[in-house]
């Protein structure tokens, strides 16, 4: 069974790469950029990507299943093209939401996505990871510059997910039966505040990172002058809030389904440490 796999130079998708030839799969890898994407040998690459969908036909051609990277945009054109090139089996990454009262900023995205692939009748598996530990580099460059991080809500606590366990699940439910129709809720093995998340990477650094509170108004003054968008400011400060009156508790997909613990904070912090050195 060749998989094609969208999004192949891609955070999570570049993982499936590795995670589906690690199993013996054959795949065919969609980017726009195959040398940048470092691909391993002995795989097929096409080049063009999801917003181009005139690239996907030659991409589909031959394929019995697909990764497919969330890009809402032009889902309703692969939809219809893989339901043409007669392709049943899709695994679509999504997102969790964050409580019902307060979903992810990328909700929408996700919410189209799935529909479109639940409406063309796909075995589907909708896979929905939450926040990553990824998100915390953004924290690197004060953490070089000044030793500390600066934010809001020190007790937020969220269940942070490393990619790599991410693209192990989606590569899990490619190559083994029993997924389809399914919806898994992605976590990391622990619930983390940001405190803790930044004492973790201080016990990486081997010295202390300071934690810098402060208020909400100064949290989305200081996002704005940064170019955050004031919808996005405000729409991350809700999240912290949310999730320091609701810590979020791991769901145990990962583990139920790869049959090993995920990948702690502590470990992620330690694998990256020269990202914030």
């Amino acid at each position: 069974m060749t998989v094609l796999v969208t999004g192949a130079t891609g955070n999570v998708g570049r993982l499936v790469v590795d995670e589906l030839v690690a199993r013996g799969v054959p795949v065919r890898a969609l980017t726009v950029d195959p040398e940048r994407a470092a691909l391993p040998d002995g795989i097929e690459v096409v080049v063009g990507s999801l917003a181009k969908p005139s690239t996907l036909p030659a991409a589909l051609d031959g394929v019995e299943a697909v990764y497919l990277a969330p890009y809402a945009r032009t889902v309703s054109r692969f939809c219809e093209l893989a339901g043409e090139a007669g392709i049943r089996r899709v695994v679509a990454l999504s997102g969790a939401s964050i409580g019902d009262e307060h979903p992810a900023s990328s909700g929408h995205e996700y919410a189209a996505v799935e529909a479109a692939v639940e409406a063309a009748g796909f075995a589907r598996t909708f896979v929905r990871p939450g926040a990553f530990m990824n998100n915390s580099l953004g924290w690197a460059p004060s953490i070089r510059e000044r030793g500390e991080v600066r934010s809001a809500y020190p007790g937020a606590t969220q269940t942070p997910i490393d990619l790599g366990d991410i693209a192990a699940v989606a590569a899990h439910v490619l190559s083994t039966d029993g997924h389809v129709g399914r919806t898994y809720e992605l976590s990391g093995p622990e619930g983390i505040s940001f405190a803790e998340m930044v004492a973790a990477i201080g016990e990486a650094l081997g010295k202390p990172v300071s934690f810098v509170e402060l208020t909400p108004e100064e949290q989305v003054a200081e996002w704005v002058a940064a170019g955050y968008p004031e919808e996005i400011a405000s729409w991350l400060l809700g999240m912290y809030a949310y999730t320091t009156r609701n810590p979020q508790e791991p769901t145990g997909v990962v583990e139920e389904l790869l049959g090993r613990p995920g990948v702690s904070y502590a470990e992620w912090a330690k694998a990256n440490v020269a990202a914030f050195s």
